[in-house]
């Protein structure tokens, strides 16, 4: 039977929706384009992404999610309400019922601004769900047995660390480093080494293609195009993966300190379990090259990437509502 209840992983680069029983069926990036001068949307996700640091004097694009939670709301409600309409379309005759992932560093006041901009959005029933659980459950982990499990979700806005048992939370932990922070720290890079200033989009490309914080088995170099930060004329240098790992040390070690902070908080009996499990990585940032094997020397115990990292907080988002919601939907009944 076709239902409309839909996850929805709320992130700070992509916004994921999961429909039941379809899965993943839509994944685009959260930016908006809009007008500064009459407040008009001018694109949503694929379409706004393409506009950043491309856009004319009057058209702005902007992520509305700044570390995982609402920076503009009006604008997180449009962006909500247009991502929801695509995912199960415009003339529906039930409202669904939405699951939405929030870092578990979240204030209760953020929470709140996330649960009533989905309800503006058209939910029918909204329930709230940390990310370190959405993305134990869509690992394919039993987070219901007596044991521990440490799910490390290195996402585009924060990075949350949580070790979990019998289906809660025992500790979890959220900084702001993850893969926008990654971006960041090579363009500071070139900016330092090569007097040059490189935007986002080509920060990312770097990262994607030649980043790594553990040394590759093979080097690999990319051409990088920017301005000149003394002539301003346009300027081309050449890169290795050798030099991102430098790049990328100081966000790379803050994950790897809060890794640490977590084992100390973490019960013997538990802490002996995950030895024994391993850490498991999730999100985009997750997908860094040699991370595995970095975390894997910093902690002494194995790290593994889950499969199909990037989906899953989204995953587990909507498995968790394919769970939930007929219990919730009694509630309002």
């Amino acid at each position: 039977m076709f239902s409309n209840d839909i996850g929805i992983d709320l992130g700070t680069a992509n916004i994921l929706i999961y429909l039941k029983g379809k899965g993943v069926i839509l994944d685009e990036p959260s930016v908006v384009a809009y007008d500064k001068e009459t407040n008009r949307i001018k694109a949503i996700g694929d379409e706004a992404k393409e506009m950043l640091g491309r856009t004319p004097g009057n058209v702005v694009a902007v992520r509305p999610l700044e570390g995982g939670v609402i920076s503009d709301y009006a604008i997180t409600e449009k962006m909500l309400k247009f991502f929801i309409e695509k995912a199960i379309g415009r003339h529906r005759f039930f409202k669904p019922v939405v699951s939405v992932c929030v870092p578990c560093g979240c204030t209760e006041v953020e929470k709140k601004a996330v649960e009533d901009a989905t309800y503006s959005a058209g939910a029918k029933y909204v329930e709230i769900i940390e990310e370190p659980i959405a993305a134990a459950i869509g690992a394919g982990i039993d987070i219901s047995k007596p044991c521990g499990n440490m799910i490390v979700d290195i996402g585009g806005g924060t990075t949350d660390i949580a070790v979990i048992s019998l289906g809660g939370t025992v500790f979890s932990t959220s900084i702001k480093v993850a893969g926008s922070a990654f971006d960041e720290a090579i363009a500071k890079y070139m900016r330092r080494t090569y007097n040059m200033i490189i935007g986002d989009r080509t920060a990312e490309e770097i990262k994607m293609k030649i980043g790594s914080c553990f040394r590759r088995a093979e080097s690999l170099s990319m051409d990088v195009k920017g301005r000149n930060l003394v002539t301003g004329l346009p300027k081309t240098v050449t890169i290795t993966s050798e030099e991102t790992e430098e790049a990328l040390l100081e966000p790379i070690n803050q994950i790897v300190d809060a890794v640490h902070s977590a084992f100390e908080n973490t019960p013997p009996e538990l802490a002996a379990d995950i030895a024994d499990r391993g850490i498991v990585l999730t999100g985009g940032g997750a997908l860094l090259n040699g991370l595995e094997e970095l975390m894997e020397e910093k902690t002494g115990i194995v790290a593994m990437i889950a499969e199909d990292a990037r989906r899953c907080v989204a995953i587990g988002t909507g498995r968790y509502v394919e769970v939930l919601s007929r219990k919730n939907v009694r509630k309002l009944q």
